[in-house]
């Protein structure tokens, strides 16, 4: 009897122990699994993915980042980051702005007609096999969905429309559409949601990098992406910088900020819950910290003051609190040199004739304070930008002016410096160097 007692009690033993090595094995294996740039034999399983994806976010012992993601290229940059993806099936290449800023990625899109043909840019859907457009019944074309800001419409074709303005006054309009990007034959991402614009009034599309849920930085699962924006030269209209979708070899080099997150509970009518926010502490020219509570730059209760870092927005914009101590330093430093009732483009008062380096030196460093001594620093050469008929203006102007409530940190103060998003563990990365390749 004790010897069947001793049997059983080894068999029971022995199915535990295999339960137990097949458990481990099956969460080994979503863990590495997450979402990739999803191949062509393993598309039928996008629900597996997903599952395994919400698995692993409720485990945060084990946040492995999915380095599925290996791409890089380059970008022109000029005010803005222009990158070139290749989308839709074959894949048609096609011109997009880097923004950090906005949610609704959307492309220029054209029909093939005999009587018009499209511009060599515009993306033509009809030479597309992976192309669809949303009916007016997707849940999408709603009126209002919790988080997504984006007025939409049932046209007379009953196919989602949406019409969307940006703060600079832009208006993109056309229907919500679905398709691939292709990075390889083998590295396709599952159908995105996109805007399929026919009439933006601009040569190129967006590309949406904010945290909103259709985004393409939350749409494609990529973990983490990347930039470096190189220096123009005097005179250059345009400069090429490089851009990583997935890890950055030079990582191990980043200074990290971490990302302020907004429940829906903490919503507020002027903050952008989707925008990459950090906490700015101070501003410095040279050794002198300017006398700005920290407060400034932090929302209020009514989401006023929010700090955000935005590819999308060429200069840097800050609120009047900060704005006014800016201009008086520099008022102090360098004011007898400043081009009285001149306003570029509506936004930068700050502006100069005389030589820009001399200038520079009279206003120095200038240094954008964060957590942990991280700073986006400002070298004495790089703190102008020439605007044209040999006026140099400090690239800082007032939020007011874009109709705003928030402190911008434009693509002018992120030149020479690595800005990684890490989306996995929410943080900004940083670090100096030189852009230009």
């Amino acid at each position: 009897m004790a010897s069947l007692k001793e049997s059983l009690f080894f068999l029971v033993l022995f199915l535990l122990l295999r339960l137990s090595i097949q458990e481990t094995h099956h969460h080994h294996f979503h863990r590495t699994i997450s979402f990739p740039l999803t191949t062509a034999s393993f598309s039928p399983k996008l629900e597996l993915f997903s599952s395994s994806l919400a698995a692993v976010a409720k485990t945060p012992a084990t946040r492995q980042p999915p380095f599925y993601y290996n791409y890089h290229n380059s970008f022109r940059y000029s005010m803005a980051l222009i990158v070139s993806l290749p989308i839709g099936t074959p894949p048609q290449t096609q011109k997009m702005v880097l923004d950090t800023g906005s949610q609704l990625s959307w492309i220029q899109c054209h029909g093939r007609t005999k009587q018009r043909l499209p511009p060599a840019s515009a993306f033509i859907p009809s030479l597309s096999s992976s192309f669809s457009v949303l009916p007016c019944t997707h849940p999408i074309c709603k009126p209002r969905v919790p988080d997504f800001t984006l007025p939409t419409t049932c046209d007379q074709n009953r196919l989602c429309h949406y019409s969307y303005f940006y703060a600079d006054g832009t208006l993109a309009e056309g229907n919500l559409v679905k398709e691939k990007i292709t990075f390889s034959p083998s590295r396709v991402t599952p159908p995105l949601i996109l805007g399929c614009a026919t009439d933006s009034g601009e040569a190129e599309g967006i590309l949406g990098m904010n945290v909103g849920r259709l985004s393409f930085a939350s749409q494609a699962k990529v973990p983490r992406f990347s930039y470096c924006v190189p220096v123009k030269s005097q005179g250059q209209s345009n400069a090429t910088g490089t851009f990583y979708l997935g890890p950055n070899p030079y990582s191990r080099s980043f200074r990290h900020i971490t990302l302020l997150t907004f429940p829906n509970s903490q919503r507020m009518p002027n903050l952008d819950p989707f925008a990459y926010t950090v906490n700015l502490t101070g501003i410095r020219f040279g050794r002198q910290k300017l006398n700005i509570p920290p407060s400034v730059f932090r929302p209020n209760g009514g989401g006023s003051g929010q700090t955000m870092i935005d590819s999308g927005t060429q200069y840097t914009f800050l609120v009047d609190d900060a704005y006014t101590k800016i201009r008086q330093q520099v008022m102090r430093l360098a004011g007898w040199k400043l081009k009285k009732n001149y306003v570029f483009a509506g936004a930068l008062d700050m502006c100069f004739d005389g030589k820009p380096n001399e200038i520079g030196r009279l206003i120095g460093q200038i240094g954008f304070q964060f957590e942990n001594g991280v700073e986006i620093v400002i070298d004495k050469e790089r703190n102008l930008e020439h605007v044209g008929e040999g006026v140099h203006c400090i690239g800082i102007g007032r939020s007011e002016s874009l109709g705003i409530a928030s402190n911008i940190i434009g693509n002018f103060h992120q030149q020479n410096l690595w800005v990684e998003f890490d989306l996995i563990n929410r943080r900004v990365g940083l670090a100096r160097t030189n852009c230009t390749t």
